[in-house]
């Protein structure tokens, strides 16, 4: 959207070379009376970008003598926020020069594009320069300056493009840009360029430029004596082959490291990804480790944790064709010492609770692991009588009735641990399925086509056990989980099918919405989408216990999103930069909004919901003998209040339904477990509480009359 802008420029900068305007005649300066100078004797350039901590560059030194002093703060400098900078001299700061007074403000949405130059007359010694916004505080540095010698002049460069070019001046596959620089004094010293706002880069050789898209090139020299050259510019456009490229990147991955007799890595592998084009070229070669997110892929990355691991890999190439996702396992061992210590493992169940403790139509199992020696090679988990099954996610279960998960770990050195065991019981309530629902947002054309891009919002909501997934299928591929907002660019007709699942396991009808992608260069027009959750512990009338947590989400499509805010009740509106945290009993409105990059706001969005608080006795009905009793069995051990208002015997409650004695004893086994480790009672005094349950008969008439 901003190649116009940057041609224009571009052609400016070219007449004001032709023309051979002096320096002092810039737009920031009046001309130069009578008998002054005719241009000064060097040029000083400063960038800034999105940075907020330092300029983009900035001298280091410089001679003494007339100086034209340049401040650009652009988007071709990489300013893609249209931020604004100044560029301000120090002239109270002891240690410094102050007889240069410099103060540019520059942003690129001001009337000279963000480009600015003054007249100054510099004398030897140091000076400091700064950014004055606030919060820039750290975005400032010094400049040295020198008697300078005889050679003032700074070189002159010039850059060439060559190539293959089609009927608009376009460059075909490739363009390449060669920089030519001379000094007639003391000689060149360096040549730099920065293409598309990038870093400034030493100039050896010829630079081909074959990414398919439009361009800018920047470039400047600097001779023996320090004097820096004005930046010059080229703007130009690279195009694809008329032969059009349809064939995606072959990538491949290779781990390499110690091995030992097992092919396992011996403390460390090291993957390097390959990927090569014989059409358009690679543009972007991608990896990722573990499911933890693709990266661009630069240089061989070592692994070094202990365990299992899989690389994954993909490239795309400047035609925009993508390969398929590539796989690799490994594995890594210690090499140092043998592992024969067993991982160690627990369990943590979650969900709604009634009063008596049960699940209200589902509850969540979450086992987690660690391993200090080889590493965890794995986790499984045992629901009632069922199978040993991998552990990958949280286990959501959801019949109702008695359960037990039991669950264990083994390490790579092939240590398992001991078995654990998790009881609850759910309970059903929520028998009707959620509601799902879609929206389409984007720009329209006149036929309600959406241009470019059509963003599908889903969401859901469920008045019972609450919405636990939400999947979509997009144009009848399969049914995938749905996180952010789908953003569908490809040009045609569309379909997306959804569904919505809750805790309780009921699942919704599958819901459509239909729409047409067209294509069109306009600029961004379309507000963001915004969404918020609300999330915490509940109680059965969905009234969050003592605090809950809002989570807002922006997603625009084109700019980007710039900003989201939020009203809590009648507060004032304000930035949201993380989750907050709302903890005052009543009823709460929370109203939304977000910004992007363009100005487009979003419509007001809003909901409410209720906090209620919560004592701290989870047992006002306690068991307070003064010793813990299992049926006859005294065990002698003090029963004491556990730190939530519930006793020992609160905890093994003796008189519940446990369908057989093996059931009560496991129960036992995991509260006793639990509190050795809270420090509530000793091993010793666990002991003797387990032998009490063994002894009783809890459960025993129960499984006789089965």
């Amino acid at each position: 959207m901003f190649r116009p802008f940057l041609a224009a420029l571009g052609a400016a900068v070219t007449v004001l070379g032709l023309v051979a305007m002096p320096a002092s005649a810039s737009p920031n300066t009046s001309p130069p009376a009578a008998g002054d100078a005719v241009a000064a004797a060097q040029t000083l350039t400063w960038t800034a970008n999105d940075s907020t901590t330092a300029y983009a560059s900035a001298p280091t030194t410089a001679v003494s003598g007339e100086t034209t002093i340049v401040f650009e703060n652009s988007t071709a400098t990489g300013n893609t926020t249209f931020m604004t900078h100044t560029l301000t001299f120090d002239t109270s700061t002891p240690g410094y020069n102050h007889d240069v007074n410099v103060n540019i403000t520059a942003s690129p949405l001001d009337s000279n594009g963000g480009r600015h130059e003054v007249q100054a007359t510099l004398t030897p010694g140091k000076y400091r320069f700064f950014c004055s916004i606030p919060g820039h505080s750290t975005m400032n540095g010094e400049f040295t300056v020198t008697d300078g010698g005889d050679d003032t002049t700074p070189p002159v460069v010039t850059a060439q493009l060559t190539g293959e070019q089609d009927a608009d001046g376009n460059y075909v596959g490739s363009a390449t840009a060669t920089l030519t620089a001379t000094d007639d004094s003391s000689g060149v010293d360096s040549v730099e360029y920065q293409l598309d706002g990038a870093a400034w880069t030493t100039y050896t050789a010829p630079v081909v430029v074959d990414a398919v898209g439009d361009h800018m090139l920047h470039y400047r020299a600097t001779d023996v004596a320090g004097n820096t050259s004005a930046e010059g510019m080229e703007d130009f456009t690279v195009v694809a082959d008329d032969e059009e490229d349809t064939t995606p990147p072959t990538v491949s991955a290779e781990v390499t490291g110690d091995q030992d007799a097992d092919g396992n890595f011996v403390n460390s592998a090291t993957v390097a990804v390959t990927a090569t084009d014989d059409g358009s070229g690679v543009a972007t070669v991608e990896y990722e480790i573990d499911d933890t997110g693709f990266h661009p892929y630069t240089e061989p990355v070592t692994v070094t944790a202990f365990g299992d691991h899989t690389v994954q890999y993909r490239a795309t190439d400047a035609a925009g064709n993508a390969s398929e996702t590539g796989s690799t396992p490994f594995r890594i061992v210690d090499g140092s010492t043998e592992d024969t210590t067993p991982p160690s493992v627990s369990a943590e169940v979650s969900g709604e609770q009634d009063a008596d403790g049960n699940y209200i139509d589902a509850a969540v199992v979450t086992i987690a692991a660690t391993d200090e020696g080889s590493g965890v090679a794995s986790v499984e988990y045992k629901l009632d009588d069922g199978e040993w099954t991998a552990y990958s996610a949280p286990v959501t279960v959801n019949a109702p009735g008695e359960h037990m998960v039991s669950y264990r770990a083994t390490d790579v050195a092939g240590n398992v641990s001991d078995e654990g065991m998790a009881h609850f019981t759910v309970v059903e309530q929520d028998t009707t399925a959620p509601t799902a629902s879609a929206t389409v947002v984007g720009e329209q054309d006149a036929d309600g086509n959406y241009v470019n891009t059509a963003v599908v919002t889903l969401s859901a909501t469920d008045e019972g056990s609450g919405v636990a997934s939400i999947e979509y299928s997009l144009d009848g591929a399969a049914f995938a989980p749905y996180g952010d907002p789908v953003e569908v660019t490809a040009a045609g007709a569309h379909t997306v099918s959804y569904r919505a699942t809750d805790l309780a396991g009921n699942v919704s009808e599958e819901g459509s919405v239909d729409f047409t992608v067209v294509e069109d260069p306009n600029d961004d027009t379309v507000p963001p989408s915004v969404s918020a959750l609300v999330s915490g512990t509940q109680d059965a009338s969905w009234n969050y216990l003592d605090s809950a947590t809002l989570t807002l989400d922006a997603f625009d499509a084109d700019s980007g999103v710039a900003t989201v805010e939020y009203k809590l009740d009648d507060g004032e509106w304000t930035v949201y930069t993380e989750p907050v945290t709302v903890d005052s009993a009543g009823t709460h409105t929370v109203t939304y909004r977000a910004t992007d990059v363009a100005g487009n706001v979003s419509a007001e969005l809003s909901g409410s919901f209720t906090i209620v608080e919560t004592g701290s006795d989870e047992c006002p009905n306690s068991d307070t003998r003064a010793t813990v009793i299992i049926g006859i069995n005294d065990s002698g051990v003090a029963n004491v209040d556990t730190g939530n208002g519930c006793t020992i015997n609160d905890l093994i409650a003796e008189n519940a339904e446990y369908g057989n004695h093996n059931r009560f004893v496991k129960h036992v086994n995991k509260v006793t477990t639990d509190l050795v480790e809270a420090g509530v009672i000793t091993s010793l005094e666990r002991s003797a509480i387990m032998y009490a349950a063994t002894e009783s008969d809890i459960g025993k008439s129960a499984r006789k009359s089965v």
